[in-house]
């Protein structure tokens, strides 16, 4: 049984100790797109330099980014993504899409991503087992903590 007051074990909560903090996952998004030196991580995403520093060394010891180095003389490092965090990628493809049709109008959109096909890429979640797009309406969530329900801590 949980103890009152503990929060539901989550790992969106997990996953959010790690990139939810401000300017994370703007990190990720240049990393992903190829800009991963400090300057310009600085430029593209504006988080104040030791702010920026603090998520940079946040992401590596997570193992979502490692440090590269490309100059020797002096010694500089660029960001790249792990696998963990190309797996996060899917995320900021449904943010972005997200973004695009809640918060923008359709001609406003900062930016296209087109798949290797040649169309723009459209994400949606899909289930790996049947091939179906994933909807609301179609999910039941069974808690595996124990002492949890759906509903919250399992009564007595």
């Amino acid at each position: 049984m949980p103890a009152s007051g503990d929060p539901r074990p989550c790992s969106i909560a997990d996953a959010l100790a790690i990139v939810g903090e401000k300017y994370s996952l703007l990190v990720l998004r240049e990393v992903c797109l190829g800009n991963g030196r400090f300057d310009q991580l600085i430029r593209n995403i504006g988080a104040p330099r030791d702010v920026l520093a603090t998520r940079l060394r946040r992401l590596v010891d997570a193992g979502v980014l490692h440090k590269h180095v490309y100059c020797e003389r002096p010694q500089r490092f660029e960001y790249r993504p792990t696998r963990a965090g190309l797996e996060l990628e899917p995320v900021l493809m449904t943010l972005m899409a997200w973004g695009d049709r809640h918060l923008r109008q359709e001609d406003d959109r900062p930016m296209v991503i087109e798949h290797i096909c040649g169309n723009e890429l459209i994400p949606a979640v899909t289930c790996t087992a049947c091939g179906a797009d994933v909807h609301h309406e179609d999910l039941t969530a069974h808690p595996q903590s124990p002492g949890w329900s759906v509903k919250g801590p399992a009564t007595v």
